[in-house]
């Protein structure tokens, strides 16, 4: 089931879809959103299946998606959002900060995901930043798995799967310069392009074109993939 409401005029206005199978958690979303003036709910929808047929009639700017969902998943939801053209920016939900399916969705394009008892303030400020910066949303205690989780995995190299990823990142990375290189890793550390700048001795807007550049040359959708290539390669730390 879905619920939508009419597409939001003033300017500068960010709408929202919410999908979540758990009603109380939509209204504490839409609560939370409802109270930011620049956000607008659009519509809400309990299962990925509902999501993804509301999206195509909302077209809305981001999407809220659980991960556990009846009819259709989150991360299937997810893959098939993502594939259409002109996608919304996709932030996933989620109560686990361990889940597969978490990191899974982050592979094949999310733009992140938050904890469900993620502060309303950062909630806020994620779908933002999703729209107008570009950055990805990551829960600390998330990211700080996320990456002990895949770091952990590429340095056991278990499977071919999980080597096959290695070798490809490796690759990929060799096409950048050192400089590139430099702002890659330091994404996969999850800074911010302010965080970068200072820390890297660069002003905002080279940047923001390193950052363009690394995107590119290493085909990722947005950075939370190239935070992934980066600790697919098992690199931690910035030069």
């Amino acid at each position: 089931m879905s619920t939508a409401s009419p597409s939001p005029d003033p300017a500068g206005t960010i709408s929202v879809v919410l999908v979540d199978d758990d009603a109380l958690v939509r209204t504490g979303l839409g609560l939370i959103l409802g109270g930011a003036p620049d956000l607008e709910v659009v519509g809400e929808a309990d299962d990925g299946r509902a999501g993804v047929d509301l999206v195509a009639q909302a077209r809305p700017d981001v999407v809220l998606m659980d991960i556990r969902m009846p009819v259709l998943d989150g991360l299937a939801a997810t893959a098939e959002l993502l594939a259409q053209e002109d996608p919304p920016k996709v932030i996933v939900l989620t109560t686990f900060d361990t889940d597969d399916m978490v990191l899974e969705a982050l592979r094949i394009g999310a733009h992140g995901f938050l904890l469900k008892t993620t502060r309303p303030e950062r909630l806020v400020e994620a779908v933002r930043r999703a729209v107008r910066d570009g950055e990805p949303s990551l829960s600390p205690s998330v990211t700080q798995q996320l990456i002990a989780q895949v770091a952990g995995g590429v340095r056991q190299a278990a499977d071919a799967a999980g080597q096959e990823r290695r070798t490809r990142a490796e690759q990929l990375l060799e096409a950048l310069t050192e400089r590139e290189r430099e702002v890659a890793v330091a994404i996969g550390q999850g800074w911010s392009n302010a965080q970068i700048a200072n820390t890297l001795y660069m002003g905002l807007p080279t940047v923001k074109a390193h950052v363009s550049r690394v995107l590119v040359k290493l085909g990722a959708g947005n950075r939370t993939q190239i935070a992934l290539i980066v600790h697919d390669a098992g690199l931690t730390e910035p030069t």
